[in-house]
């Protein structure tokens, strides 16, 4: 009887061992599948933790660095905090040649580039100068959202650069230190501060002013000290850069609509995943709705805020400029069929 007694308690003990394996098996592995699981959730999303850097030309207060801000904005929401902007204002890395070149080495991540500055390099570009195209700031919205100016966008790929998308800041109006121009023929002599863009140097050539590209931080004192006579500028910069202390006269013309290009390092955008490019472009998106929304709606906020400032605000019609319209549009379809094809689709 011991024997079988031994041998029954024997194999108890096995089948007991046998049971106390099998649960700690099935818990390793439920621990296991649980920890991949956890690992799976928290790594779900293909976003790196970036801090990009971003410049442009404006200061603070101008709409291209509200734009900026929007951008940071949501990129971080977007990207549950991991991606962000680190923001340089007002040429703070340099004027638009040397942040163009540190785009191109990697130095900076994004940067805003006026449309004026990248015509000397693309001439593709010069369509957006093309003089009264558009009424307002949301017809050129609208017209950057088709085939042609997305064409115009590509053309600046291939060195380095790709250009994302553009950002708008007000219509070019004309500011005067103290002559009241009223008509084409007024400019003739006047020293205007003009983007040194070959567009624009010549719409302004063909009125007989002498344009002078000078950089922007020069302008204040240059308008100061009569180097110049006036300038080519938006009223949002008219405001921020108080050229009302220095100025009399604001002539409302709206004769070009005034886009920068947000540019990027196209080595380092291709390197991201696809989310986190996704994320960078929605984000973008957002900050560009913005930028025209809000800026479409200051208009005559601006106005207001000027001639309080004491200057003398008034419009100019694209009828004064008939002669320079024709000569542009002669001069630049003969240069390019797709600006040739860009004024002959929006030209209203």
């Amino acid at each position: 009887m011991k024997k079988p007694l031994k041998f029954t308690l024997v194999s108890c003990l096995l089948a007991l061992l046998f049971v106390l394996a099998a649960c700690s098996n099935s818990n390793a592995t439920k621990e296991t599948d649980n920890k991949s699981a956890e690992s799976t959730n928290s790594s779900g999303r293909d976003i790196p933790e970036m801090k990009f850097k971003l410049a442009h030309i404006t200061s603070t207060d101008h709409m291209w660095h509200k734009a900026a801000e929007k951008f940071n904005e949501e990129l971080k929401a977007r990207s549950d905090g991991k991606m962000e902007l680190e923001i340089y204002p007002a040429s703070q890395l340099g004027t638009e040649a040397d942040m163009v070149q540190q785009v191109e080495a990697g130095s900076i991540d994004f940067a805003f580039i006026t449309a004026a500055y990248l015509s000397a390099r693309t001439p593709e570009m010069s369509a957006w100068f093309a003089p009264y195209t558009f009424k307002n700031l949301q017809e050129a919205s609208d017209a950057s959202h088709t085939d042609i100016a997305r064409e115009i966008l590509g053309k600046i790929e291939g060195t380095g650069l790709k250009g994302l998308d553009y950002l708008f800041a007000g219509q070019r109006t004309m500011v005067f230190k103290s002559k009241e121009v009223k008509k084409a023929s007024d400019l003739e002599g006047l020293k205007m501060r003009v983007t040194p863009s070959p567009p624009l140097q010549m719409f302004y050539k063909e009125a007989g002013a002498a344009p002078e590209g000078l950089p922007l931080p020069e302008v204040y004192s240059a308008l100061q000290t009569g180097v110049i006579d006036g300038m080519d500028i938006d009223l949002d910069a008219t405001i921020t850069n108080k050229y009302s202390e220095v100025a009399k006269y604001v002539a409302v013309t709206n004769h070009m609509v005034w886009p920068s290009i947000v540019v990027t390092n196209e080595r380092m955008l291709d390197g991201l995943s696809e989310e986190a490019q996704k994320i960078i472009n929605d984000s973008l998106q957002a900050a560009i709705a913005y930028a025209v929304e809000t800026r479409s709606g200051q208009e005559e906020e601006f106005k207001k805020e000027l001639a309080s400032q004491g200057m003398t605000v008034y419009e100019l019609g694209a009828d004064v400029f008939k002669e320079q319209i024709e000569a542009f549009d002669a001069e630049y379809s003969a240069k390019s069929d797709l600006i040739k094809q860009f004024i002959k689709e929006f030209r209203k």
